[in-house]
């Protein structure tokens, strides 16, 4: 368990996990996924110490209940894609379109 996260997040992070695992993920990507949902309600209800603008203005995992859950023809939303076009260092992403941020981040 990561330091900053409480009994309450280890909880909740232990509980996406095993339902992932439940849903045939991979033990790797239920754990990515459970960390994401746990950090991203940290951030959301003034947990953590940094918080990306994305994570503070997107709805909360509970409010949202896996409908962009990274397999329905959606996929993450622009946002989601520009803050890891962000991380990559992405050039021109700020006038890229879904589409054009989708296909740069899975070219890098």
């Amino acid at each position: 368990m990561p330091d900053a996260w409480s009994e309450k997040r280890e909880r909740q992070y232990e509980h996406v996990k095993e339902t992932l695992k439940r849903q045939d993920r991979s033990e790797t990507e239920a754990e990515e996924i459970a960390a994401r949902t746990v950090n991203k309600t940290r951030a959301q209800e003034g947990e953590a110490e940094e918080a990306s603008r994305a994570s503070l203005e997107d709805k909360s995992p509970a409010e949202r209940g896996g409908e962009r859950s990274h397999q329905g023809p959606q996929g993450r939303t622009k946002a989601q894609l520009y803050e890891d076009a962000k991380r990559q260092g992405v050039e021109g992403r700020s006038t890229m379109s879904k589409a054009e941020l989708e296909e740069a981040v899975e070219d890098r």
